[in-house]
């Protein structure tokens, strides 16, 4: 049950370029909480997504870092690209995967096996996240999508940052809570009345009823932050992280997952997106996690920096 499409092996190309941004606004450092890490229960004793590798909980030990209280947005990436003309996988290859909500006519584009809700579309990337007809002028304070692990890593080179590990991840998405399974707690959010992040509502995939504001992405800072003041860290768009991704758990799922990763180690990725629902991917959990390979890139994946201290 994956949540995520993999690029397969194929020759990148150049044929599909967008004109970038202009109104960009100020360069600025991005904001940033310190914390000072320490001991934490990482994962959970849930029995939710065994494959997953969640399982077990486990005494987990971060040292003292920052991390931005937001992903990377939009208007963040472009001053980046606009600083060193830097190109994109997705851009490189020529193409992306879109959920089908956003594409016209979709039939007429390749579906993914196994998750037709995704579409490959030429010319989508991070400044044209649904095509090439599409643009991010009213989301420059979006989260910046379509990045593959290299790009953020890339980025990551040149504010000063890193990706975080997978435990200093979700050691920031806790917030201080411990054994929650949520930033907030452990109320879970619902169609209806309790919506504290952006995830799918409605009957996924054929109907989302949009009912926390947010078809696709919304603004990195949406939503009340959690106890270290972080915004967005379930919901909205996958987090890359800097780990490979492995499970503890050998299980007969988990062993054919991990014989599947083994000509192209896959990375983790955390907290789940706007497409989340746990009728499908209930990984809108601190302790979830996801994987893609590095080159991967959809429109529901982005990334948030921590900086050593």
């Amino acid at each position: 049950m994956t949540c995520c499409p993999t690029r397969p092996d194929a020759d990148k190309s150049n044929d599909n370029k967008t004109t970038l941004p202009t109104r960009v606004g100020e360069k600025r450092k991005s904001d940033r909480v310190r914390l000072s890490g320490g001991s934490f229960i990482m994962g959970t004793s849930d029995k939710i997504l065994p494959d997953d590798g969640e399982r077990p909980e486990r005494k987990s030990k971060v040292g003292p870092f920052e991390v931005d209280v937001e992903t990377v947005t939009n208007a963040r990436f472009a001053e980046f690209v606009n600083s060193t003309g830097y190109t994109t996988e997705a851009e490189d290859f020529g193409w992306s995967f879109v959920f089908h909500h956003f594409v016209e006519n979709p039939e007429a584009h390749e579906a993914v096996q196994g998750t037709p809700w995704w579409r490959v579309i030429h010319g989508a990337f991070w400044a044209a996240p649904e095509g090439p007809d599409s643009h991010i002028d009213d989301r420059l304070d979006h989260p910046a999508v379509h990045l593959s692990w290299h790009d953020a890593k890339q980025f990551a080179l040149w504010a000063g940052g890193r990706l975080p590990t997978e435990a200093e991840w979700e050691f920031a998405a806790r917030g201080g809570l411990e054994r929650k399974r949520y930033p907030w707690g452990d109320e879970h959010p619902d169609d209806s009345k309790f919506m504290p992040c952006n995830i799918w509502q409605g009957d996924f995939p054929r109907s989302n009823t949009a009912a926390d504001g947010y078809r696709g992405t919304a603004p990195a800072r949406s939503f009340e932050p959690n106890g270290y003041g972080l915004y967005n860290m379930v919901g909205n768009v996958w987090e890359w992280t800097e780990d490979v991704f492995r499970i503890r758990s050998m299980r007969k799922g988990a062993r054919q997952k991990m014989d599947e990763l083994k000509d192209q180690p896959s990375k983790v990725i955390k907290g789940g997106s706007y497409l989340c629902h746990d009728s499908y991917c209930f990984r809108y959990r601190i302790a979830a996690r996801s994987h893609n390979t590095p080159d991967s890139a959809t429109g529901h994946m982005g990334f948030r920096l921590v900086y050593d201290v």
